[in-house]
């Protein structure tokens, strides 16, 4: 169908010259002021690739659990933790310290700071056993719980053909018997 590449503009002029529609209202002023055209890519898009990348995939790899800490806060202002770690080892990096230092070092303040937010999360359930309140919800669900939470559940009742056209066939009839002097066996009663 190389006849209908192009633009709005240009497919209506085309359907227009070929007699295959009539010319619409805003096409004349389509073509005064025709819409902007965006320069396309011919597929020589680079890819963003950010220094801590490496690193990032790399702590991927070693925590496979902290891919989904929190998937809707994708684009929050707190980044996730392979980000901070792929940026602190960056920092020690250009301090002075090894790579693989780097790496152990930034790995262990991950560590260390996933164990703080366990304790505060114990020390919470604790709280809340106490005070004979709802215990607040785990902040680190496994990567099956939360992926598992991001599915979407099928719809329990799909709308039915049938009950739609009955409802149509309904609507119909009390547009028709609105009019005066309208039948049931009239078929325009939608304008296209």
């Amino acid at each position: 169908m190389s006849w209908m590449k192009g633009d709005l503009l240009s497919k209506s002029r085309r359907l227009v010259g070929g007699l295959a529609m009539r010319e619409p209202v805003w096409l004349k002023a389509m073509e005064a002021s025709p819409p902007p055209v965006f320069p396309r890519s011919n597929g020589n898009l680079k890819k963003i690739v950010l220094p801590e990348d490496s690193y990032v995939r790399r702590f991927a790899r070693k925590h496979p659990e902290a891919k989904l800490v929190d998937p809707i806060k994708a684009s929050a202002f707190i980044p996730d933790p392979a980000r901070v770690y792929g940026c602190r080892v960056l920092e020690l990096t250009k301090n002075g310290i090894s790579e693989d230092d780097a790496m152990s070092v930034a790995n262990m303040e991950y560590l260390a700071e996933r164990k703080e937010m366990k304790k505060a999360y114990k020390r919470l359930k604790e709280l809340a056993v106490l005070q004979d309140k709802t215990p607040p919800p785990k902040p680190y669900l496994s990567s099956k719980t939360e992926m598992q939470i991001q599915e979407k559940k099928p719809p329990t009742d799909p709308p039915s053909v049938r009950r739609l056209v009955n409802q149509l066939k309904q609507q119909k009839e009390v547009l028709l018997q609105d009019k005066p002097g309208g039948n049931a066996n009239q078929d325009h009663w939608i304008d296209e």
